[in-house]
């Protein structure tokens, strides 16, 4: 009947059902002398896991804890805040160079081209405003002829 159980539980450990009260079980089984015949070539196994739990080590494991070096972290982040600072006045003074010569645009030494300049200026202005007054005349056109459609 035991060896039917022991059979049974080890059916069992080979497919992981077994709990660790049957693990237990069998662990003490195949660690007695009177094992079944068919059953001892699991006795190596199960005696394997007696012997290494009594096992103990005594080799220290050394632990390497990482040390930065706080001086040349300090020094790459200061350098890359220089850089940062130097390429954003570098572009500054790039863009401002142009900025400087839009700034005199429009100003004449001679006041002929600068009447011309202002006369071709108002013509430009005229003809885009004569373009609104006639859009706006279309509505104008278009209120008087729905007020005649409908009467109100």
């Amino acid at each position: 009947m035991e060896l039917d159980r022991i059979e049974n539980i080890l059916e069992k450990y080979f497919q992981g059902e077994t709990t660790i009260a049957e693990e237990n079980e069998l662990k003490e089984y195949f660690s007695s002398p009177n094992v079944a015949q068919h059953l001892e070539q699991y006795q190596p196994m199960f005696g394997y896991f007696s012997q290494v739990k009594q096992q103990k080590s005594t080799q220290e494991i050394p632990l390497q804890t990482k040390k930065r070096n706080v001086a040349w972290l300090s020094i790459a982040a200061s350098m890359v805040v220089l850089l940062g600072i130097g390429t954003y006045f570098f572009t500054s003074e790039k863009n401002a160079a142009p900025a400087v010569a839009q700034s005199e645009l429009g100003t004449y030494d001679n006041p002929e081209e600068a009447l011309k300049a202002t006369q071709k200026a108002l013509a430009l202005l005229s003809n885009n405003v004569n373009v609104g007054i006639e859009s706006v005349q279309y509505i104008n056109e278009y209120e008087q002829s729905k007020n005649k459609i409908f009467k109100q």
